[in-house]
């Protein structure tokens, strides 16, 4: 049969391969694509809106019976909302992925840069400060999403102070802080809470006078990892509109090959 006869013969329906039954009898919990990155629009407090990029994770789960999930649905979900990726977008994602895939549950997880303009403590100097955000959304019979903030703080050991005649060790630390809420709380207001937990918090741009300021706050404010999470801890308890947390401190130690480390979580349910 000739090249021209085979190209004019009507065109055979394609095997879909991955509803094809798989006899193994295992269900897979999550399936997906990982690390798509996306433009996304974060609301801002002080200018309404920021536009980022956000590294997205989208998964549902699967029946023991099919043999895959349609991987290209999950990219074609986002182009269909790619105006409209934002936090009161999510629980809508969540119901197209579950209804475009047979599901009975999803998840989303984005990770993207937030920028808040913060000002230097004596100087007024501004700039930019990143932080790393989070958010965790699913969905089966109910929503449920998690708001996460990694935020830089210096510590400054109380026991090298208590030790040394000439002065303390300090280092950088990331507080990482995750929220569950019944009203809505603003990634900067969240920040604020958490940098009063350190010794100091961290500035992007800092003029002499700044640094002598945060340097000698950091030296009348020693903290150990312990203090950070309790005295967090002891901040989220009172925010009456979160319902859970969980917050971890991590000092990258300036005088030891390790980290130190400390977590606690709380459901207020």
């Amino acid at each position: 049969m000739s090249k021209v006869t085979d190209q004019n013969k009507e065109a055979q329906p394609l095997t879909d391969v991955q509803l094809t039954r798989d006899t193994r009898n295992i269900p897979i919990s999550k399936v997906g694509v990982k690390d798509v990155s996306y433009p996304i629009v974060v609301m801002d407090k002080n200018k309404k809106f920021q536009n980022t990029i956000a590294r997205i994770n989208m998964y549902v789960d699967l029946p023991h019976h099919f043999k895959g999930t349609h991987m290209s649905r999950f990219v074609e979900i986002l182009n269909k909302y790619r105006e409209e990726i934002a936090l009161d977008k999510l629980e809508l994602i969540l119901a197209t992925m579950k209804e475009k895939l047979g599901a009975s549950n999803a998840h989303l997880e984005m990770e993207f840069p937030y920028f808040v303009e913060k000002k230097a403590p004596v100087s007024k100097a501004k700039s930019l400060m990143e932080y790393t955000c989070t958010f965790s959304a699913s969905l089966s019979d109910t929503f449920d999403f998690v708001l996460g903030i990694k935020v830089p703080v210096t510590s400054l050991c109380p026991c090298s102070k208590e030790l040394s005649s000439y002065g303390a060790h300090n280092q950088r630390s990331i507080m990482t802080v995750q929220v569950r809420y019944s009203e809505f709380i603003w990634i900067e207001d969240l920040i604020e809470v958490i940098e009063e937990c350190g010794s100091s918090p961290v500035y992007s741009l800092l003029k002499r006078e700044d640094e002598k300021f945060v340097t000698e706050r950091a030296y009348e404010n020693p903290r150990f990892v312990e203090d950070m999470v309790r005295e967090a801890t002891v901040r989220l308890l009172s925010m009456e509109n979160i319902t859970w947390f969980s917050i971890e401190a991590e000092n990258f130690e300036s005088i030891h090959k390790h980290s130190a480390y400390a977590a606690i979580e709380r459901d207020k349910r």
